[in-house]
């Protein structure tokens, strides 16, 4: 029976024949493992053993009939049927037992249960002679092999599959291969092959790899390209893979009865993130920045912003230091920091883990990233990998050979018949995915993942190139008796009758298929059938199958770039079709994944691709404004260009067309009015994506407004560009994080918005500035709808996407009211009306009974560039009741807090709920705890501000806005001060002013003041003396907008 790991295995594990054992002195025939345990402590202790003297010559097996093949696909593949467990003629060493013949399956390196040996298994068609290669960490940094087993081709090659048993391995060793055939280069007549004997290359199945131990080390400083010394150079120093281990010092993972969430597609949050870039920052505070140990520390901001899904970027070993070379202009050298160039497809990174830096075994790499997944799944959160399968690092004919192309170049890729690499990633090469054995590998290395890592699903990079076709080549053959091929067509390129390379069938290399093997075998797999299927359905070379992908039933679902498109355009007031697209887009894009008529211009869905047209949910859809590459969120709001200039490439790279909109000035701006438009737009890209149907999609840092200063293409920085700055998060001086997370936990409370199928008439109805009268014109920049819940409630969503304010009248439905929940011109915290730390259950009633002059009549004024949402709700006779607290809330009120007591909800004045955004700071400096920005104050956080009193004997009432009424200022001047009268501070001005006014409607009534109100109406003519001065501009501006609101709308009488 053999342990689990990459490969082949199906089916339950089968007891072999196990024969005696011959050749060597000592053996007794005795199954392995009793003559592991009883033979190999003296064959090891035996000094005068023959190991120790050199190289003991190749034993007779007798067990085994070696005549040579007659004709076969080469001239070293024996015909004849091995047994696993007998000595292939190899002597032991002292890391190892005498060699045995091994297994062709399962690939890569494994246990064998009953034995305890490590079985080696690998494909190679082409090569002509194999040795495994084993090192010491000490050997491998200094460039040469420990030992080496060359492999027998008569006994340890079935087929295609090199293979061979090392009984008494020791477990902390590493391995590679030493790959012997043909190079084109030395070989004319070989196009393809690229086969280098002065190469060690990686198993393609190996579970853990290592090369460097800690993120951006160099290699060891050795005399690379001279005899003998392994490796490219120091930022390519030789790596190797972990050999399996097990026994009772190994310990297995506890993975606690961790199950797959399996949660609904329609049901997720996606959080695009990377490992490093999430706590490498030094605001991050955690014990190992950069790794997966990290993240785990940081995976309750996940939790508590709503997220239940994190789809990381590349996790698959790559290396950080393949660019390596300082950035012309600076002093920053450029990294492969995303990750998008794959060395091995099964082992975890390594540079990513805190236990590989901390000088642990490589092993140690895989059970932290383990430990990743299950403190997800504890949190609710599914765990999404960002795979590439579609290039490796190895690039073109002028990059390392590392793995795939030592092994077998003209298997793992596509290549014209000369052996050029196509290339359709833009990358340098493109794997051959369709290929019987790449497919198996990618096949593989998917359930290896669910398996043995409890992955919840995958996207898939450049996911098109998985339907193209492969390029095939003719097998080699060899004659019997020369050894020389034979057949012209042996070993060369399949190519059409004009020349072109093929897939073998006649189809041309390259050629999308309308069935893809590759995509049909992932979607049917019985172990795959619960994960996440995403593909990015493009590629480098202009293939587009977005809304055509193979779906097979709609196991798939796509990344929907024709959706950020959409969405951007519109909200920065575009001319075009943009209000009717923007408007499909909120609705899951039925227009791309339920409609079967494909779009004259496209290629795809009108050939090939029309079969997977349609037919497909909301779900389908994976909606995006922002990624990782591209403009982040704040970057969209602040600017038109792309400004790639710290990359060094003379801003060439990157993509031109970014459908964004610096709102007035390109980058940072000191002008109030560019920094509150910001706000809005960033606040309105979020709520069109979190208020659409389909599947929402947030890039890391833009739950705060991380900004990368216009850089759209950071893949070679590895600095704050692309760190979360976890100081600007907890700061959160504009509120955003606040209304995102808000956001994002609404529409999971709502499952209006988590659809499995596409809404209809009775779901949704559209309308403009009147109810059922939307415009849908090319000039239009409203688009507002209602969505029913099915239950006699549901939501009034609008996006002003216009520079003119505008009036809105809502429709009635009966017995109801809209309630204002969203309103993305205001100030937070009232720019999201919900209780939580910062606004209490009154704060949020006052604000809705503040605007019930509107709501009553089913209207709403909104701003530009403004969204609003409002939410259905039985009618209330007491919304539109004046708010009277108890005689107990007041006392409370004008009781002096101490200075631990939490300060008001709104840190400004509550003519910020007036307000789009707050005022410019006064000139001067600010009196001690005059907040400086939304939610901080000199003395603390927001909510935890110490009390302060503002006392100006000289102010009057004349200067105050507050006081500019005629009754008003009548009543104050009627009214003599009173030494003894409450001041209003920040803990008590609510109750001061309400007094205040109370007094002053007495003093009107009456020819003559009360007596004992004298002292609450000195209080309010000097109210505006206790406001500080932002306070007054915030309390000034309010007015003033208000009342020019009323103008442009009409309404002032």
């Amino acid at each position: 029976m053999l342990s689990s790991g990459p490969g082949l295995t199906i089916g339950p594990a089968r007891r072999q024949r196990l024969g005696p054992c011959h050749g060597n002195p000592g053996y007794t025939k005795t199954p392995i493992g009793h003559w592991l345990s009883s033979v190999a402590g003296s064959w090891m202790r035996d000094r005068r053993h023959p190991f120790y003297r050199g190289l003991l010559p190749p034993q007779r097996v007798v067990s085994v009939d070696l005549e040579p093949p007659k004709l076969s696909s080469s001239p070293t593949t024996a015909s004849t049927i091995k047994l696993f467990f007998e000595p292939s003629g190899q002597p032991g060493s002292v890391v190892h037992g005498p060699v045995l013949t091994g297994r062709p399956e399962p690939l890569g390196a494994s246990i064998d249960a009953e034995t305890g040996a490590i079985n080696f298994a690998l494909v190679s068609s082409s090569s002509t002679a194999v040795s495994l290669v084993l090192f010491t960490e000490a050997d491998l940094a200094a460039g040469r092999s420990s030992f080496e087993v060359p492999l027998n081709p008569f006994v340890n090659r079935t087929g295609d599959v090199w293979h061979v048993m090392l009984p008494g391995l020791r477990d902390d060793l590493l391995y590679g291969y030493r790959v012997n055939g043909l190079h084109q280069d030395t070989d004319a007549d070989s196009p393809g092959h690229r086969h280098d004997e002065n190469r060690v290359v990686l198993d393609p199945y190996a579970i853990a790899v290592l090369g460097r131990r800690r993120w951006g080390q160099l290699g060891p400083n050795l005399a690379y390209g001279e005899g003998g010394v392994l490796g490219l150079m120091s930022t390519w120093p030789q790596a190797a893979a972990a050999v399996p281990a097990s026994g009772p010092h190994v310990a297995a993972f506890d993975w606690e009865g961790d199950r797959p969430l399996n949660l609904p597609m329609e049901g997720l949050v996606i959080y695009e993130a990377h490992v490093r870039g999430y706590t490498a920052h030094d605001s991050s505070g955690v014990t190992a920045p950069g790794t997966y140990a990290g993240m785990i520390e940081k995976l309750d901001h996940l939790q508590s912003l709503g997220i239940n899904a994190i789809e990381l970027l590349p996790v698959f070993e790559f290396n950080e230091l393949e660019y390596y070379s300082q950035i012309p202009g600076s002093n920053e050298y450029r990294y492969n920091f995303w990750g998008y160039s794959t060395v091995n497809y099964f082992s975890p990174m390594g540079r990513y883990s805190a236990a590989l830096a901390e000088g642990r075994h490589v092993r140690s790499t895989c059970d932290e990233f383990k430990k990743l997944v299950k403190e997800c799944h504890k949190r609710g959160i599914e765990v999404i990998l960002d795979v590439v399968f579609n290039h490796t690092a190895e690039g073109n004919e002028r990059g390392p050979t590392i793995s795939f192309r030592g092994l077998d170049n003209r298997v793992y890729y596509m290549l014209a018949p000369g052996g050029e690499y196509y290339n359709y990633s833009g990358c340098g090469n493109t794997l051959n995915c369709n290929q019987p054995v790449v497919r198996q590998l990618i096949l593989d290395c998917l359930r290896y993942w669910v398996t043995e890592y409890h992955v919840d699903g995958f996207r898939f990079d450049l996911a098109s190139i998985l339907t193209r076709a492969p390029s095939a080549w003719h097998p080699q053959q060899y004659d019997e008796e020369t050894g020389q091929p034979v057949a012209m067509s042996s070993g060369g390129a399949i190519v059409s009758a004009e020349g072109i390379m093929t897939d073998g069938a006649g189809v041309p290399t390259g050629t999308p298929l309308p069935d893809p093997p590759l995509v049909e075998a992932i979607s049917e797999d019985p172990l795959l059938r619960n994960t996440k299927l995403i593909a990015e359905a493009w590629d480098c070379d202009g293939l587009n199958q977005v809304g055509a992908f193979p779906h097979y039933g709609g196991r798939w679902s796509e990344w929907n770039g024709k959706y950020r498109d959409v969405v951007r355009n519109f909200i920065k007031g575009t001319d075009g079709p943009w209000a009717g697209d923007f408007a499909s887009a909120v609705c899951g894009s039925p227009n791309i994944y339920a409609n079967t008529q494909p779009h004259e211009s496209d290629w795809w869905g009108n050939n090939g691709g029309r079969q997977w047209r349609g037919g497909r949910g909301p779900s389908a859809s994976i909606n995006f404004v922002t990624a990782h590459d591209g403009f982040t969120l704040a970057d969209v709001v602040s600017y038109n260009n792309k400004h790639n200039e710290a990359n060094g490439e003379d801003n060439r790279d990157g993509e031109a067309h970014n459908n964004s909109w610096n709102c007035g000035e390109e980058g940072p701006s000191g002008k109030w009015e560019v920094n509150r438009l910001r706000q809005r737009q960033m606040r309105n890209l979020s709520a069109a994506l979190l208020l659409s149907c389909g599947v929402p999609m947030i890039t890391m840092g833009d739950e705060y407004g991380h900004s990368k200063g216009g850089n759209n293409n950071t893949y070679c920085h590895d600095s704050d560009l692309n760190y979360v700055r976890w100081d600007q998060l907890a700061a959160d001086p504009s509120g955003f994080h606040r209304f995102i997370r808000l956001l994002i936990n609404f529409r999971r409370a709502t499952p209006a918005l988590q659809r499995t199928t596409y809404v209809t008439e009775k779901d949704i109805q559209w309308h403009g500035e009147l109810p059922h009268q939307p415009d849908w014109s090319d000039t239009s920049r409203l688009v507002a709808f209602t969505l029913s819940d099915g239950k006699g409630g549901g939501l009034y969503v609008a996006f002003n996407t216009s520079h003119m304010p505008r009036l809105l009248r809502m429709p009635v439905w009966a017995g109801r009211v809209w309630q204002p929940l969203v309103d993305t011109s205001k100030v937070a915290p009232y720019d999201f009306l919900a209780a939580d730390s910062l606004l209490s259950v009154d704060d949020v009633t006052a604000a809705r009974r503040s605007l019930a002059m509107w709501t009553a009549d089913h209207m709403y004024p909104v701003l530009p560039w403004s969204c609003i949402v409002l939410v259905s709700a039985p009618e209330d006779p007491t919304a539109t009741s004046m708010i009277r607290r108890t005689a107990a809330q007041s006392a409370s009120s004008r009781s002096q807090p101490s200075s631990g007591d939490v300060g008001p909800k709104n840190p400004m004045s509550w003519a910020t709920n007036l307000i789009s955004s707050q005022p410019p700071p006064p000139p001067g400096p600010q009196r001690p705890g005059t907040p400086n920005h939304y939610g901080r104050a000199e003395h603390g956080t927001y909510g935890k501000m110490s009390t302060v009193s503002y006392n100006d004997s000289n102010g009057s009432a004349s200067s105050s806005p507050l006081t500019s009424g005629r009754s008003f200022a009548a009543a104050v001047s009627s009214t003599p001060r009173r030494q003894s009268a409450p001041q209003p501070t920040r803990a008590n001005w609510r109750t001061v002013l309400q007094e205040a006014s109370e007094a002053a409607a007495a003093a009107l009534g009456s020819t003559s003041p009360p007596r004992d109100t004298g002292g609450a109406a000195a209080a309010a003519a000097t109210a505006s003396a206790e406001l500080s001065l932002a306070e007054q501009a915030a309390l000034t501006q309010a007015l003033s907008e208000n009342s020019e609101l009323r103008r442009r709308l009409g309404l002032n009488r």
